[in-house]
Formats: structure tokens, sequence, C-alpha cells
């Protein structure tokens, strides 16, 4: 691959030209270098990989062109939008589909994610052609691929995460999830991230244009850079979710052992394992950080298991928290959701820390201390 290639297939694809901030093409520069020298990519898993580079980088050039014709969106306020994170694998998914079943919030969907430009006419979000086409697209997956629906799937309309639009800008742990990068992964660990949250918000700008709310996102990895999420978000809500990390390691490492193999035909258990928990030691350093830089309360904490204990009563709090009504409409709405969307509606995840090298205790032993301040 080579990124002269991949930005041509793009503006060919696209008939655009201008790709915004050029801070883009580091991470697309570095990106396409560990691809090529580090991933092991297969013959296959190198057509697909490069297909969803530039499929990437054609969103972005939509996004651009439609805001070059539209800048007048860019002086609408995203306000308190409220970020949702956690190790993956804690909840955040749970999290962000009752959030969304409150008729006054707007979360990113998945369709809109993937092809964000022109924004959704009003009303559409749920009829657009581009959330029928990926809706078909996720049906025939789950025909293929059952065991990744199992563990994580998405509705072409469901929330998704919005590393999506930050990935637009080539900085973004969604690459290194699919793929072993690790200069890649060394790279994005200690850059900033301040250019991809500042074309995410321009991307929220373009897609709240007739389709407005309170923004609601979600992102695991967002504790790795919340002093540059808040510095494009001054007034953001942050929740952070908890869960036992046996179940977070275990969960996470069996999701990328099956996403691997679609790109390479080497994947290595205890390498996932060893990337994960060193990134889960620096997200909860990081965020520990976050709260001693700006106070206890910065961040509202949610854990596991009073989640699905008492799913209405912790929203209740997590609105409380941030002094927000809960209404009779979003109650109603959450209510709903969970009677229609049962824990392992797509079957049941299966999975064992044994065979990435860990074991139960290790991995709680290893975490003892960030199980013991969130009482987890």
């Amino acid at each position: 691959m080579q990124v002269d290639e991949i930005i041509a297939k793009a503006r060919a694809a696209t008939g655009l030209h201008d790709m915004g901030d050029p801070a883009a093409l580091e991470g697309l520069e570095r990106l396409v270098r560990a691809s090529n020298e580090e991933a092991g990519l297969s013959a296959v898993g190198a057509q697909r990989w490069e297909a969803q580079l530039v499929a990437t980088l054609s969103n972005r050039l939509r996004v651009v062109d439609y805001i070059s014709q539209h800048p007048e969106l860019l002086e609408r306020p995203v306000t308190k939008p409220t970020f949702v994170f956690g190790l993956p694998r804690t909840g955040t998914t749970l999290t962000i589909n009752l959030l969304n079943a409150d008729p006054a919030r707007r979360c990113l969907l998945r369709w809109e994610a993937l092809n964000s430009a022109p924004p959704a006419k009003a009303g559409a979000l749920h009829s657009d052609p581009r959330y029928i086409a990926e809706q078909q697209k996720l049906e025939a997956s789950i025909k293929y691929m059952p065991h990744i629906a199992a563990i994580h799937y998405e509705d072409a309309d469901s929330p998704t995460e919005c590393q999506y639009p930050m990935a637009l800008s080539f900085c973004s742990q969604i690459f290194e999830s699919n793929i072993r990068i690790p200069s890649y992964r060394d790279w994005f660990m200690k850059t900033s991230y301040l250019p991809a949250f500042r074309f995410h918000k321009q991307v929220l700008q373009v897609l709240q244009a007739e389709n407005g709310g309170h923004w609601t996102l979600k992102n695991p990895w967002h504790p790795l850079f919340l002093n540059d999420l808040t510095t494009v978000y001054p007034d953001a809500q942050l929740v952070m979710t908890h869960r036992d990390p046996a179940e977070v390691v275990g969960s996470a490492c069996s999701l990328i052992r099956h996403v691997r193999p679609m790109f390479s035909e080497e994947v290595d258990l205890r390498d996932i394992a060893a990337q994960f928990l060193d990134t889960f030691d620096h997200m909860i350093a990081r965020q520990e950080a976050y709260r001693e830089a700006h106070g206890s309360t910065s961040i509202h904490d949610l854990r596991y298991a009073e989640l699905m204990r008492d799913p209405i009563g912790a929203m209740r709090r997590l609105y409380a928290h941030f002094d927000e009504a809960f209404t009779p409409e979003a109650e109603a709405g959450m209510t709903a959701y969970l009677a229609q969307a049962p824990q392992g509606k797509h079957g049941k995840h299966v999975y064992s820390l044994e065979e990435f090298g860990l074991s139960a205790a290790g991995v709680r032993e290893h975490f003892k201390a960030y199980c013991g301040r969130y009482g987890i």
C-alpha cells in the first residue's frame, strides 16, 4: 500500500480533492507504513485493509466538501455533549443504548458515522438510503460472521463509537485493534488528539444540521485523551463505566482475536493480552490524572453490576449528577428498550482468559488498586 495511491483512489471515488487539515496526513502515513511493515497482512487482508482506508478517507473528503459549501454549520454550538467511556466491555454499549432511548438525546448512528455527508434530512435518520444499505450489509455479515455479532453487534441505526469520526483524522485506536501495528500504536499513545477532536466536532456540526438534540456519544478509549477532549468540548459531561477486569480483559481480547484473522493469518494471542493490559493501565492512569486536576466529581462513575441490577435507577443517578431532567419520556423509552433487547440476543459470547496466557486471579491482582478505588 502507498499513501499516494490511497489518496488517489479516495479522490477518484468521490470526485473531491480537499482533505482539510493536513495534520491528518501524519496519522495516515504512519498507519500505512506500520501496516506494510508490521501487520503481516494476508493477500485478502491487504485488499480489505486498503479498501477500509480508502473508504475512511472518502468519508473525510465528503465532510470537508460539505463544510466548504455550508460554512455556517461551524457556527452552531455543540452544547454539553455527554461522553460515555470506560475500559472496553464494561457496559458502555448498554449505557449508550439506554441514553439513546431518551427522545431528547442525539446519538451518533452507525450508518452516518461511516457515511457522514450530506447529513440526513429531518426525520430521516432511520430511513435514509445509506441506512438501508448499511443494514443490508450487517444482516449479511451475521450469516457469515455470527461469532462476531455475538460479541458486539450494532444495527445500522444503533448508536456507535465516536472513534469513527476521529478515525477520519487517522488518529484512532480502532486501527491498532484491527491489526498489529506497534509503531503506530506507540505514536497514537503519545500524540496530541486535538486535530482529531476538532474534526470530530465538525462532523457533529454537519450531522446536527437537520436532526439535533443533546449529543450523547461513546468511545471506550476516551480516557487516553480526556484533556484534548475537554479542550474542544469544555462543557462535556463525562461518564465512566467500570466492571470486573477479569471479565473486561477476557472479553476484549476475545473480540480482537476474532477480528484480526480477517486481515492477517498471524494472530498472537499472548501479544493481544499484553497490548490490552498495557493500554488499560494507561487509560486508568490518565483518567486518574484528569480527576486529580479537575476534581473527583468531574467524571460520573457507573458500575456494571449497578447498571445490570437496576438500569433505570442507574440512569436516574446519571441524570441527577449532571442536573438533567429525567423525563417520563426518557424513562418510558429506556423501559421499552430493555424489554426488546435482552442480553445475548445475537448469541452467547464464550471466551477464556487462559487461552491468552492469563488467569482471573492474575488479572484481578494486576488491577487490584483500580478495583479497590472504584469498589469493583
